[in-house]
């Protein structure tokens, strides 16, 4: 038997949420009523002008060929034109990077910006491939234990404090954030990115759910305030799979810095010769007047679906909960529920095989405190979600 084995830089742990959706497949293959809310997908699929732009493409039978490692010229022209539209910003062409969803963009970033050995802080909760990518990287992954009482977002003080036990090289930041759906307003944010340029730390700001925003009336910045507004030094990484709701189109892409442009495209060269081209050529379609009024339909829906959820939190029987500024998640502790389930995923499991619900423990996002918490994702929609909460508040009050 041979003793080679895994590289160490391998061992990061797998996400629960796929082992999960594995489960939820199981059951729907021996014909159960399942309701999966535990992935952050919506349910609506692409606009409709990117599906016919990409139709139209495939019955044209043109061959489809590599394109430049950063993407077609027309989709990074298109992706800065959406820039001034929503930011006022003016981005050239040339610092947009088109990658194979915002993955491929960490993995640029990342390995663009940070050596073996630097120390990127993140916030706790977060979304865990951050911490995986950087640990495979070799990096170091410095926790800022982000709870309620910061809205689970970094701050200024945090990084004082892990910068004073040793340099740290970056800071990922994510507005709105996976799972908790908090945001940074304009003021934070603009603190932040001082702090960050003040100290030689680079900025990696996750804007992907920029756009799926609860803003109250009349506040500012409804779609999320973009970390270049305030320094373009930042790296800014996007994604067409949550506000357009193309997920498994994997397609995203970045804003470079001038300092990493060269270093992204050569390695972006290497790795994946070029995002998908029939993604590329369709997504084209999504800046239309048309797909952004479909999208802002489905933002709609987001929206009436969380009033639901938050009028009908009560009857879960969990704890406190994270504000949901954005995105389509709701984290909460489970309060009392963990009386009779030893920890999330023991809640969870028995929650899927007794009620055909699914949710997500939060050991993904926190490896501190996350086994008490769960996190449930609303983009399935208003029917789906009504009939979760009932599944699960019949099941609890007879559990």
């Amino acid at each position: 038997m041979s003793s080679l084995g895994p590289s160490r830089r391998s061992q990061v742990p797998p996400f629960t949420v796929m082992e999960v959706l594995a489960r939820v497949a199981q059951l729907r293959a021996e014909g159960r009523d399942v309701i999966s809310l535990c992935a952050g997908e919506p349910s609506g699929g692409a606009p409709d002008a990117v599906s016919l732009a990409a139709a139209e493409l495939h019955a044209s039978r043109r061959p489809l060929t590599y394109t430049p490692a950063l993407g077609t010229a027309a989709l990074r022209a298109a992706i800065a034109g959406h820039y001034r539209r929503w930011y006022d910003l003016d981005v050239p062409p040339g610092r947009v990077a088109v990658t194979t969803g915002s993955s491929g963009a960490f993995v640029l970033a990342f390995l663009a910006a940070f050596d073996a050995g630097d120390r990127v802080a993140l916030a706790r909760p977060g979304y865990p491939a951050y911490r995986n990518i950087l640990s495979s990287l070799g990096c170091e992954v410095v926790d800022l234990d982000c709870g309620a009482d910061v809205r689970y977002q970094p701050t200024p003080a945090m990084l004082d404090e892990a910068h004073s036990q040793a340099p740290l090289a970056g800071l990922v930041l994510a507005s709105p954030a996976n799972p908790t759906g908090t945001m940074v307003d304009r003021a934070e944010l603009t603190a932040i990115t001082h702090w960050c340029r003040e100290h030689d730390v680079r900025l990696v700001s996750d804007e992907i759910y920029h756009g799926v925003t609860y803003p109250e009336p009349g506040g500012p910045d409804p779609r999320g305030v973009c970390a270049a507004e305030i320094d373009d030094g930042v790296v800014v990484i996007s994604s067409f799979s949550k506000y357009w709701g193309m997920t498994g189109w994997r397609l995203g892409w970045m804003l470079m810095p001038e300092d990493l442009a060269a270093a992204v495209d050569a390695l972006a060269g290497s790795i994946a010769l070029c995002p998908p081209v029939p993604a590329q050529e369709a997504a084209v379609a999504a800046f239309e007047p048309a797909a952004l009024e479909q999208c802002e339909g489905g933002v709609a829906e987001f929206a009436h679906t969380r009033r639901l959820l938050l009028e009908a939190a009560p009857r879960l029987g969990w704890g406190a909960a994270a504000p949901a500024d954005g995105a389509f998640y709701y984290y909460a502790h489970l309060g009392r529920q963990l009386e009779r389930w030893r920890d999330a995923p023991t809640y969870a499991a028995a929650l899927l095989d007794a009620t055909g619900v699914a949710v997500t423990p939060g050991n993904d996002f926190d490896g501190v405190a996350g086994h008490e918490h769960v996190r449930l994702s609303f983009a399935a929609g208003p029917a789906a979600v009504a009939e979760a909460v009932e599944r699960i508040a019949a099941w609890q009050g007879g559990s």
